[in-house]
């Protein structure tokens, strides 16, 4: 890694060797880059998903800490870690047209070539540039219902009724969708002035805008059932939500 002093930071950028970044990036199991990075949910370790169903045919352990992952089927606690590979993509020259090349030589192999062609056209109308931006259509998917909070003001509840319900509540997301997302969306659709705000609210919380819906599902919905409640509220932009007991006004 280069070191500049403050003085040098404006006219140089700061360099990293990337073997120095291996230990974050590289599989344990092949010690090669991830590919279909694949996080345990039970431990947060990440490996690439052929390696790590692989190994699991013979073990309930995460190899690297060992902790169980699940008392009989494993797999069930694995969740593909799209974030993790766009950043791999993004620091490895050549890995993705690299990885992309051995895909072909594969099934034209065995004379899957002409199908996989057919399904990556249906699929990616064959645009696989990960530089391109993210395709969220392969992330996990998360179900939520969008419920007005409803007023203690008898005159203020039925000012916002009539305007501020959605026709259709009930969507499904990538889990790395956040809470701005949502509160862009609510503002289009229930034709929301500039002068309002839309607060997302979850058993009661108030949720970050820069939350996304995986935490927010990890840290209130996770024991609960399908779909994941969430309640929002259109408030002038000066109004605080909060007292000073924490509960919501």
């Amino acid at each position: 890694m280069y070191h500049f002093e403050d003085d040098d930071l404006d006219d140089e950028p700061l360099r990293i060797n990337i073997r120095e970044l291996n230990q974050h990036v590289v599989c344990i199991l092949c010690a090669g880059y991830f590919i279909d990075a694949t996080t345990i949910i039970e431990c947060l370790h990440t490996f690439c998903k052929s390696c790590i169903v692989k190994y699991l045919q013979t073990s309930k352990q995460c190899p690297m800490c060992n902790i169980k992952i699940h008392e009989t089927q494993p797999l069930l606690n694995l969740r593909p870690d799209r974030t993790m590979q766009d950043i791999i993509f993004k620091l490895i020259p050549g890995l993705f047209e690299g990885e992309e090349q051995r895909k072909k030589q594969f099934y034209k192999s065995r004379g899957l070539d002409k199908v996989q062609s057919k399904v990556q056209q249906k699929s990616f109308s064959g645009k696989l540039d990960p530089t391109g931006g993210h395709y969220y259509r392969n992330d996990e998917q998360l179900s939520l219902c969008l419920e007005l909070m409803e007023s203690e003001s008898v005159n203020q509840k039925e000012d916002i009724q009539a305007e501020s319900i959605l026709v259709k509540k009930f969507i499904r997301c990538s889990v790395r969708t956040c809470v701005y997302h949502l509160q862009k969306l609510l503002m289009k659709k229930l034709h929301i002035p500039e002068t309002m705000m839309v607060r997302i609210f979850c058993d009661g919380e108030q949720l970050h805008e820069d939350e996304p819906m995986k935490l927010v599902w990890l840290t209130h919905w996770c024991e609960k059932a399908a779909p994941m409640v969430l309640h929002y509220k259109p408030v002038p932009f000066e109004k605080s939500l909060k007292t000073k007991d924490g509960k919501v006004s």
